[in-house]
């Protein structure tokens, strides 16, 4: 591709996974969100440590441990003092650990409401063929699909179109367009001719404003 605009949008969930758990109180399955708390007991040299969420109906707490009888010791010391003061950053690197939640229970909700970052890595807006490199810190719920109807202003059959005529390709190719989006991901678009692809190339560098997944 001689003539292509490269650029990077980091993709970021506003809200955090909720699993869904019986709740005594409610007396049935509840989603639970984090509160952003953590709760740690020291025993002896021993640390546990658990990541405190809330049912969304009646505010029950449910603790997901994370640290079992864990020696001090082996902690580093800036791991250690996150830990202790609840350190945002820590709470939320831990409440996106799907695998972890899925040891508690198969329900899960992830939103699809995502903040996008775009930054042009190379090429013009006049460029005739986009490559999207897509940055996930944190699992996104919604389907990649979605994330490039919004963000490109097209409807999904237009998107649709575009991969069937082999204009729009996913570096994972297969059904990669009706899953959620992955980090490293490569996203290609042939844009030539096309009618709309200038529409299209100003939108994959330009922010939309909008919060995918609500628009």
């Amino acid at each position: 591709m001689s003539d292509c605009l490269h650029v990077r949008w980091t993709i970021v969930p506003r809200d955090c996974p909720r699993p869904v758990l019986a709740c005594p109180t409610c007396g049935g399955d509840r989603p639970y969100h984090p509160s952003g708390k953590i709760r740690l007991n020291a025993n002896g040299k021993r640390l546990d440590a658990w990541l405190i969420y809330k049912c969304d109906d009646c505010d029950r707490t449910w603790n997901r441990p994370f640290l079992e009888r864990r020696l001090a010791a082996d902690i580093p010391p800036a791991e250690l003092a996150a830990l202790r003061s609840g350190d945002p950053a820590l709470v939320r690197r831990l409440a996106f650990d799907l695998a972890a939640l899925r040891r508690k229970t198969p329900t899960i909700i992830q939103s699809e409401s995502v903040a996008v970052d775009k930054a042009v890595l190379g090429g013009t807006g006049a460029s005739t063929n986009v490559e999207i490199a897509l940055a996930i810190p944190y699992p996104v719920g919604l389907r990649v699909d979605r994330l490039l109807a919004v963000e490109l202003g097209c409807a999904r059959g237009r998107i649709a179109a575009l991969a069937k005529a082999g204009r729009l390709t996913v570096g994972d190719g297969g059904n990669a367009l009706k899953r959620p989006p992955r980090d490293g991901q490569a996203i290609f678009l042939d844009l030539v001719g096309l009618d709309d692809g200038r529409a299209i190339s100003d939108a994959a560098r330009q922010p939309t404003n909008r919060l995918t997944g609500h628009a």
